[in-house]
């Protein structure tokens, strides 16, 4: 599909939410690389990409936010992955910290709202995703969220150049952070687990249920080299997408994964 650009009047208001959000107390960004072989779920062909992800998560006095940006290039000529821009937003408001009490009880410490944002340049995407949070205190881990909610498609759809407009559906995320060591060598533990469930799109056609699981292992290679520890880490992303973008294909992609910390 080439290039399309995101809806002018989509991005202003995206923006303007941005500039609406309250000033954060703390602040968390990394920049991450990953190279691997990805397929194109709707030829079978596969190309080697290069994936540069910002990735920022912040805290604010009622809630959180944690965003998203990946610029993906294979350097092919297939319409897939070729400069593409994808990004995910995800706002919340803490139940705890509005009332001041403990929301919970055992292993749930929190319950979040969610206002989400997916958007894409690729196939014009861009999705409200309102939802909810279950945050849970497990040890080991820095956190562990169950999140849930509604993808609801705002995008211009097919008459526009983008991807077909789909229906309302259900996703569910299973993201955590955890570290460990090994010896005197420290390693991260991090990643996500999405399910979306099936819908319609617009033409009429099938969009498959689909699952994505996008697990990180990273050794602190600052703290085994320089002796600064939780900046430079080294790994593997690997990836197991079923039905990738809703299609009868899947993947399988371990990838390097390199991510600095600021």
């Amino acid at each position: 599909m080439g290039l399309v650009r995101i809806g002018s009047r989509r991005a202003a208001a995206a923006f303007a939410f941005l500039l609406a959000a309250p000033a954060v107390t703390a602040a968390q960004t990394e920049l991450q690389y990953q190279y691997g072989n990805f397929v194109n779920p709707f030829t079978g062909e596969r190309h080697y990409a290069s994936v540069l992800t910002f990735q920022n998560a912040s805290r604010w006095s009622l809630g959180d936010s944690f965003i998203f940006i990946d610029w993906t290039d294979d350097h092919g000529a297939d319409g897939f992955n070729e400069k593409s821009m994808y990004g995910e937003w995800y706002p919340t408001l803490s139940l705890g910290r509005v009332t001041g009490r403990t929301i919970g009880v055992g292993p749930l410490r929190d319950v979040a709202l969610i206002g989400g944002l997916n958007f894409g340049n690729e196939a014009d995407i861009f999705k409200v995703v309102p939802g909810g949070r279950l945050s849970w205190d497990v040890p080991g881990f820095f956190f562990l969220n169950t999140d849930f909610g509604a993808a609801i498609d705002k995008s211009s759809g097919f008459a526009r150049g983008g991807a077909p407009r789909t229906g309302v559906a259900f996703v569910m995320d299973v993201n955590w952070g955890a570290g460990f060591d090994v010896g005197s060598q420290s390693f991260l533990f991090a990643g996500h687990t999405k399910y979306e469930g099936a819908s319609t799109n617009e033409l009429g056609h099938r969009v498959r249920a689909s699952l994505l699981a996008q697990p990180q292992l990273g050794w602190d290679v600052g703290k085994a080299t320089t002796g600064h520890a939780g900046e430079l880490f080294l790994g593997v992303e690997y990836q197991y997408w079923r039905n990738k973008l809703g299609v009868d294909a899947g993947d399988n992609v371990a990838q390097l994964w390199l991510m600095w910390r600021l």
